[in-house]
């Protein structure tokens, strides 16, 4: 691989991505919004080619000024969080975008698609996530994610482009939403705000940005032609642990208010990744501790308060 394609480029996936993939010395294609407010996240560097363009304008990007590339990584995705996963005209949408970047994939010469899934692909399961389950996806955000799969895979199949699907469970690191659990907790617990919390039961497997890019550039590099790989830790603990770790780095006196707020409405209670075919076929390997990298993300937050 010499050159790569990212949609989503500005995203804590994306960004950590180009790192990724320039410290392997790969030409980047990095897609933006126009005047998006996280362009500076992406990277200053000989190697980083930014295009701005909006998902529902993939198809009119200058593919001269972009030039052949080998990889196309789709991580763009709009209303992932709150009632956008059930605004199912927008989801649609991104059905839509998905085919597109398939288009351009061809048009670009690519010969490797990669595609964001994700863990709402499958519903609730009690067990291990791992491709060969069922999928039965509770909200419109899982059933666009199915579909953008299907189709995109189908779409690839025709084209003759190697597809490969990477569902995601639960990353974390800097340049996450400043609402996910993991950056919420961090900001309130920095700014010395109360913390609530359900009785964080859950059985929660959260892998580090970092490790989850390195599975992306490993998944292009040497997954299976129409594979579904499984994005975690392939470890799970207690959501407890992870909020505790968290207030203990930041200020061990600090009460966290766990159990002041009920489980929601179809609460997930176990989500943890079967990651054996990542490290059969591309020898993935989780690098970095729940510690490790939230201490990293800590500080990054702490730099930004």
């Amino acid at each position: 691989m010499k050159s790569a394609i990212i949609t989503g480029a500005t995203g804590m996936i994306g960004s950590s991505l180009i790192e990724c993939l320039l410290n392997e010395g790969i030409k980047v294609t990095a897609v933006v919004r126009p005047n998006s407010k996280r362009r500076a996240m992406i990277p200053n560097h000989s190697l980083v080619n930014v295009v701005e363009c909006e998902l529902d304008n993939l198809l009119s990007s200058n593919t001269e000024v972009i030039g052949d590339t080998d990889a196309f990584f789709h991580l763009a995705w709009e209303g992932t969080v709150g009632e956008a996963r059930n605004n199912f005209y927008l989801q649609n949408n991104n059905v839509k975008y998905t085919l597109d970047a398939v288009e351009l994939s061809q048009k670009l010469k690519c010969t490797t698609f990669v595609f964001a899934g994700s863990q709402a692909e499958f519903g609730r399961v009690d067990g291990l996530l791992s491709s060969s389950l069922p999928c039965k996806p509770e909200n419109g955000y899982g059933v666009a994610k199915y579909s953008a799969e299907l189709m995109s895979r189908m779409m690839c199949n025709n084209l003759n482009i190697k597809h490969l699907t990477a569902r995601i469970l639960s990353v974390y690191g800097p340049n996450d939403g400043e609402n996910t659990m993991v950056s919420s907790t961090i900001r309130k617990l920095l700014k010395g705000e109360d913390t609530s919390f359900t009785p964080c039961e859950q059985q929660w497997d959260y892998l580090y940005c970092k490790d989850a890019a390195k599975a992306l550039y490993l998944l292009a590099l040497k997954g299976k032609k129409d594979a579904i790989y499984c994005l975690g830790s392939g470890k799970a603990k207690e959501l407890r642990y992870y909020v505790e770790t968290i207030r203990d780095i930041i200020n061990p006196k600090a009460e966290l208010g766990i159990g002041r707020v009920p489980y929601g409405k179809n609460q997930v209670m176990m989500l943890c990744a079967d990651i054996d075919d990542l490290r059969n076929d591309v020898g993935f390997e989780p690098e970095y501790s729940f510690e490790k990298g939230i201490e990293e993300t800590i500080n990054w937050w702490r730099e930004r308060k």
